[in-house]
């Protein structure tokens, strides 16, 4: 196999919470984590050539050791002493620094296409492992579906799927730092804490209406009070008939869910025409968890 196209999903939180901090710096975290069909193309080629190559469609993004997608084929290649190299190309459309694990997504894809282009014969499990050395989204984005994530992300636990919606994805123009909102959140005692609970009930009733009434992140006031611009999206989203809007992960990326089709795409063209954001898509939940 000389050559893979592979889909990276990028992905939303349904409920996020943070319980504490841990003395290396990370966080102990609940969260229930859902794949968008909204996806990164992946192409990875086999070269004579020793090394890593890699190359983006945004001019912005590193292409050397810093980019997580480089250090994925670079981890593997280097575990099993592979000779040859990869010409890795990312053609990115989920939104980057903006809450969706795009970065992460792209780096499971690579651990997916390295394993299976040298048939290395690494179980799901193993690549996961290996994944949470690159961050903490990883292995999420290797498992993929509806889960609950623990720990610092890495114990997941599957879920039953969403119910069937319609998403309504929405970045504004600033980009937001994981590590800073983390450390405004760590300076500040948290008020109220996400239904999780509440959003797992729901899930194994296949109820998208009790999903989306408990759906909570505990991230959301701190990036908001720096970037009031998520909170009007999320104004425009409910007007137009969103069950319920949210900011996912650090932010700033706000989604909506909604069980229309028509009235996710009404809200999609105000919110472009009042300019709140440029990258807007409407989508769905994306089921597959292997399937690349």
């Amino acid at each position: 196999m000389d050559r893979l196209e592979l889909k990276a999903m990028g992905k939303i939180n349904l409920g996020l919470d943070v319980l504490g901090k841990r003395e290396n710096g990370y966080h102990d975290i609940r969260m229930v984590m859902q794949t968008v069909y909204l996806y990164d193309k992946v192409m990875i080629t086999k070269t004579r050539k020793p090394g890593i190559q890699l190359e983006s469609n945004l001019f912005f993004l590193p292409a050397d050791e810093s980019n997580l997608a480089y250090k994925a084929a670079k981890l593997l290649m280097d575990e099993f002493e592979i000779e040859e190299g990869v010409y890795i190309t990312l053609n990115k459309r989920i939104p980057v620094s903006a809450g969706m694990a795009g970065g992460s997504a792209d780096a499971a894809a690579v651990l997916f296409g390295i394993n299976r282009m040298f048939a290395l014969g690494l179980s799901e499990e193993e690549l996961r492992r290996r994944g949470v050395s690159l961050g903490a989204d990883v292995p999420y984005c290797i498992m993929r579906g509806t889960v609950l994530a623990e720990g610092i992300g890495e114990v997941l636990t599957p879920l039953p799927q969403c119910p069937r919606c319609h998403v309504l994805i929405a970045k504004p123009p600033v980009n937001v730092s994981t590590k800073t909102v983390y450390d405004k959140l760590d300076s500040c005692e948290i008020a109220e804490h996400p239904d999780i609970d509440g959003i797992l009930k729901g899930l194994e009733k296949q109820d998208i209406q009790k999903v989306a009434a408990c759906m909570g992140n505990v991230l959301e006031s701190v990036t908001t009070a720096e970037y009031p611009v998520i909170d009007e999206i999320k104004q425009v989203m409910k007007k137009y008939g969103a069950l319920n809007a949210m900011m996912s992960g650090s932010g700033p990326t706000v989604f909506g869910i909604y069980d229309e089709r028509v009235r996710a795409r009404a809200a999609a063209d105000r919110i472009r025409e009042d300019k709140l954001a440029k990258q807007v898509y409407v989508t769905s939940m994306h089921h597959a968890r292997r399937k690349y």
